[in-house]
């Protein structure tokens, strides 16, 4: 550490990029699911780069572009929300991951795209998915991290460490290393910033839980603090002849892992069918329909030429960045993400880069899933235990030296040592000192104040959020921007509709066709 900070490594860190996706359901007055199609307004949901739909029509998506600064990436993501609530009518958006009233999951609508083959694909996957998972555990919101490190960073830290070779075989390498890194302590994101320990009850429709009652309504754990990340949320179960464990020894066998995985077929999803009739049931009845259905905390990502393959991206040109994605909505932020987490999460990347990262063994990774779910599930539970090498050791106790560890990575970052990093550092203590400042914590309390249930506190802080972003100002040169890139989407739409030369069934030969040996030469997709 002290090596690159004399390096000058202060300087290239500023140059880090990144993104947010943040997932939210439309609702209606009533906060019941809005069974109103994606509002033209804000233009194709298949082409627009910021604004799009993620499982239903009714669960939008917004993508802010890679930055440098936390709070620029914040600014973007609350003019796209401002935008999207000029277009929503009398609808707003759920403040928190688990969903709103809903009461049946046939009727929760798959997401549309138009007439194109490849709008069909993108459908055909979400009704697969559905099919496979069930419609309601797809409706659960999140948001996603990405992160990548600048340029220069990379020239300095290859040459600190003396690693000869190729610079983007020394980048995939060490960000592998991270993502083990940020799976052996991803538990922390659940613990610090977890903001699901309650749900409707109408979301587990009849199932068999252990879930306790808050009231006639809601279901909860006393000490959660991210259902979301527990066992109740959307997982492939490898353990249940289903859904795959990638590698993470390397990009190439993580690439390999998932192409066995989207090759090889699972007799429970034969059973689905894939065409039936006229209609596409799922896209094959393999492991994975394809790379996006594997349910990870964190993933290796490169940005895709349109309809290309992530899998084939990634072998092509390496890891362009890291996606977290274990971060709940956080109910009380206007956005579903603050300044506070972006900060902590920038110091996280860096410090699970810096460290030695072995590979997982099968033990460890039991461990890795069995501590993930703990903490979800009972991560503010006095003397709770985690697995740690071959042995116990309590979640505070492991999440102090974890933070404490930080420190020197935060100044690394800050450039000095006791900036906004270190600060917010301090915060994200306190909570391990006080595990009732956390928010998970401090739903359930707000709730019990109020005498409320899940349903009506979220609908609340929905609705109060709304108004604050309805009657905020979006500058005249935003408006702008973002009323062009709407109607650019459209005409994209419209192009790629009109150059379909092809049935689907040929369109999806061609998709999966990418990259297979003996090809003379790349499919028309």
């Amino acid at each position: 550490m002290a090596d690159l900070a004399a390096a000058g490594a202060s300087a290239t860190l500023a140059g880090n990029r990144i993104g947010l996706e943040k997932e939210g359901l439309r609702v209606t007055p009533a906060a019941r699911l809005a069974d109103s199609p994606h509002p033209p307004a804000l233009g194709s949901a298949l082409t627009h780069p910021y604004i799009t739909t993620d499982f239903s029509e009714s669960l939008i998506e917004l993508v802010t572009p890679a930055l440098t600064g936390a709070q620029e990436v914040l600014d973007f993501l609350t003019d796209i929300h401002r935008y999207v609530y000029r277009h929503l009518g009398n609808e707003w958006l759920w403040a928190t991951s688990m969903p709103c009233v809903l009461e049946r999951a046939g009727q929760i609508p798959l997401a549309r795209y138009g007439a194109s083959n490849a709008a069909t694909m993108k459908t055909a996957y979400r009704r697969g998915l559905g099919n496979r998972y069930g419609r309601t555990m797809q409706m659960i919101a999140g948001v996603h991290f990405n992160f990548s490190f600048a340029d220069a960073f990379w020239t300095l830290y290859q040459e600190q460490t003396g690693t000869p070779g190729e610079a983007r075989a020394f980048r995939d390498a060490a960000q592998m290393g991270m993502i083990r890194n940020l799976q052996r302590i991803g538990w922390i994101l659940p613990y610090l910033f977890g903001a699901s320990p309650a749900v409707c009850a109408s979301f587990v429709q009849g199932r068999a839980t252990d879930l306790q009652h808050f009231d006639a309504s809601t279901l909860f754990y006393p000490y959660a603090t991210s259902l979301r990340m527990g066992d109740i949320g959307y997982q492939n179960k490898q353990e249940e002849g289903v859904g795959i464990k990638a590698n993470y020894d390397s990009l190439d066998a993580y690439v390999r892992s998932l192409t066995w995985a989207i090759q090889t077929p699972c007799p429970r999803y034969e059973a689905i069918g894939v065409k039936v009739g006229d209609r596409y049931e799922q896209l094959n009845a393999n492991v994975l329909q394809i790379e996006n259905e594997y349910y990870s905390t964190v993933r290796p990502k490169q940005i895709t030429d349109w309809l290309e393959k992530p899998s084939l991206a990634l072998r092509r040109r390496g890891i362009a960045y890291v996606e977290l994605r274990s971060l709940d909505v956080n109910l009380f932020e206007p956005v579903g993400v603050g300044i506070e987490q972006l900060l902590f999460l920038e110091v996280l990347m860096l410090d699970c880069l810096l460290r030695d990262s072995p590979r997982i063994g099968t033990r460890e990774r039991r461990d890795i899933d069995e501590n993930q779910v703990l903490a979800a599930h009972r991560g503010r539970e006095p003397g709770l235990r985690l697995a740690r090498d071959h042995t116990e050791l309590e979640l505070r106790q492991w999440a102090h030296e974890l933070l404490d560890g930080m420190v020197a990575t935060a100044a690394l970052l800050d450039g000095v040592a006791d900036g906004p990093r270190a600060a917010n550092l301090r915060v994200q203590m306190e909570k391990i000192a006080h595990p009732d400042l956390t928010p998970s914590a401090q739903m359930l309390q707000r709730m019990r104040e109020r005498g409320e249930g899940f349903f009506a506190f979220a609908q609340h802080l929905s609705e109060a959020h709304g108004r604050a972003l309805r009657s905020s100002t979006l500058s005249a040169e935003r408006l702008a921007s973002f009323d062009r890139l709407a109607a650019e989407s459209v005409q994209r739409q419209r192009e790629i509709e009109a150059s379909d030369d092809r049935s689907f069934d040929d369109f999806l030969r061609d998709y999966f066709a990418q990259g297979k040996a003996g090809n003379p030469s790349e499919p028309r997709v």
